[in-house]
């Protein structure tokens, strides 16, 4: 068993306000994703221009906050919502989650492209590659706040988190899914995107990737508490919403590379 490296979660604290770390890795990421792609845009085939990243990541943090916070409250806590509406506009409580704001940078990028006059699909190709990064980030923050820690196991890695009230040996499982859902798809997409490829290809990859990284992931993962396993008696939640971006991903990629009838 490897002790838990108990790092303080608040970042900064300046009297009554305290900086997460959490919260600091949403700005990592967005930071990063703003310098990637600004590179990005000195390649010929860019769908934009170098001076229209600032209003980019604007779109796509307004998008993964809305969008992160009301896919948590449909996906994981509507029998909470019901019984509190209000609940969801308190942000400090927690609770966010990626297929929710998976879906509000999708709508944020389509307004965004339409203003601009940029082909969605070329623009969804150009922001896929920029997300990985933030998505490992995040999975640190989660490992430092004590959260969405894996199932018990007698692994030599296993550890015990202090806020536990089981005090249980488990899989670091924030750890696994940084390395493979962020570090691995990261790379993947940067290898994949450096030809030019069919339109709506790269986010299928990474739709795909995603999706099956997270699938994988998910076996390891403590379901959540209030909601158990969802199907088959094995399914979480998590691997529910993954498997429409699995079928999503192979339709993108299908409709990339299908062959043309003359």
């Amino acid at each position: 068993m490897v002790p838990y490296p108990d790092i303080d979660p608040v970042a900064i604290a300046l009297g009554p306000l305290k900086i997460h770390w959490y919260g600091l890795t949403y700005i990592g990421g967005l930071a990063f994703a703003w310098w990637l792609a600004r590179r990005r845009t000195a390649h010929a085939a860019a769908p934009l221009q170098r001076d229209q990243v600032d209003d980019l990541i604007f779109y796509a943090a307004i998008g993964i906050i809305l969008g992160g916070r009301v896919g948590y409250a449909f996906f994981y806590g509507l029998d909470r919502l019901s019984a509190d509406p209000l609940w969801l506009f308190r942000v400090w409580e927690g609770g966010m989650a990626f297929h929710g704001g998976l879906l509000g940078v999708l709508i944020a990028m389509a307004v965004f492209a339409r203003q601009q006059g940029i082909q969605w699909g070329r623009l969804m190709d150009f922001v896929a590659p920029l997300t990985p990064v933030g998505l490992a980030l995040g999975r640190l923050g989660n490992f430092i706040g004590q959260e969405l820690w894996g199932r018990a196991s007698e692994v030599p890695w296993a550890m015990v988190f202090p806020r536990d009230p089981l005090g249980l040996a488990r899989h670091p499982s924030q750890l696994y899914q940084f390395a493979l859902e962020g570090l691995l798809l990261f790379f993947i997409l940067l290898w994949f995107s450096r030809m030019q490829r069919p339109t709506w290809a790269v986010s299928g990859v990474f739709l795909l990737g995603y999706g099956t990284l997270r699938f994988t992931a998910e076996f390891f993962r403590e379901p959540d508490a209030h909601i158990g396993f969802d199907a088959l008696g094995w399914l979480t939640r998590g691997q529910m919403l993954c498997l429409p971006m699995l079928v999503a991903g192979g339709i993108l990629l299908y409709r990339a590379y299908r062959p043309t009838t003359r």
